[in-house]
């Protein structure tokens, strides 16, 4: 099934065709979105839940100096932040890295959603995920060198492609800047530039035209110390069956 976010969902829950129809709906009509767009700014009202069906996007802060933080990164089925109409204001920024197609979901809707008591564990489940992911962003920024750190985000994001069926055996498309990168890592884009190649040199990685490739994914990770534990995606292997199921018409969400 080529839908990125029916395929990650399933990882998190045990759903029905019914329910997997469900979220075909909502998800069916994403809007393009340029690059280097905001979705939603930090203080202001947050409205609507953003779904990433194409391209990349992320969650930042800035400085009062201009410095940027990158502290997420959202790839095609995702969701950015399930609850934000919960807050008053927005404390981060949520921008597109790429050309990118979103889907804007009401809050009445997820609300729907969550009623639904199989979709809510696969969405706490993506909740979980992003803490997990959070977590492990923070031990690599604080305890990781930048080669290690760089090379555990590539391993990270390889696998969260593959499994919604985005990464090409070992290879991926890696749209963005040397910049972006600076502002995940916390480094300078000097630093980065010196890491990538680095990287290029001891044959970890290759990087041409905005595609990555890995030419041996067991050796860059171990160099990078990645387990992939924390994103959970084990016991949704046993689930891939029920992505070979079409979902049917006719069973609505209404949208708001």
């Amino acid at each position: 099934m080529s839908n990125p976010f029916l395929r990650k969902m399933a990882f998190g829950a045990e759903l029905t065709a019914e329910d997997l129809g469900v979220l075909a709906e909502v998800s069916a009509n994403p809007r393009p979105i340029a690059a280097k767009t905001d979705l939603s700014s930090e203080g202001n009202a947050p409205t609507n839940v953003h779904l990433v069906m194409a391209g990349y996007a992320c969650r930042y802060k800035v400085l009062p100096d201009g410095r940027r933080q990158i502290m997420a990164i959202f790839v095609p089925g995702d969701l950015c932040d399930l609850h934000v109409q919960i807050l008053g204001e927005m404390d981060h920024s949520i921008g597109t890295l790429s050309d990118a197609m979103v889907v804007d979901i009401s809050p009445a809707t997820i609300e729907e959603l969550i009623a639904n008591p199989r979709i809510n564990r696969g969405l706490w489940w993506m909740t979980l995920v992003d803490e997990g992911t959070l977590r492990e962003w923070l031990v690599s920024m604080g305890q990781r060198d930048a080669a290690e750190q760089m090379a555990h985000v590539f391993c990270e994001l390889h696998l969260r492609l593959q499994s919604v069926g985005l990464a090409e055996g070992d290879s991926f498309d890696l749209p963005g800047t040397q910049d972006d990168l600076a502002d995940l890592m916390g480094v300078t884009p000097v630093h980065v530039n010196r890491t990538l190649a680095a990287l290029r040199e001891t044959h970890l990685v290759k990087f041409e035209r905005g595609r990555l490739t890995i030419p041996d994914v067991a050796r860059l990770r171990a160099f990078g110390g990645f387990d992939p534990n924390y994103l959970h995606l084990r016991d949704g292997r046993t689930r891939s069956n029920q992505m070979n199921e079409a979902p049917p018409t006719g069973h609505q969400v209404r949208r708001r």
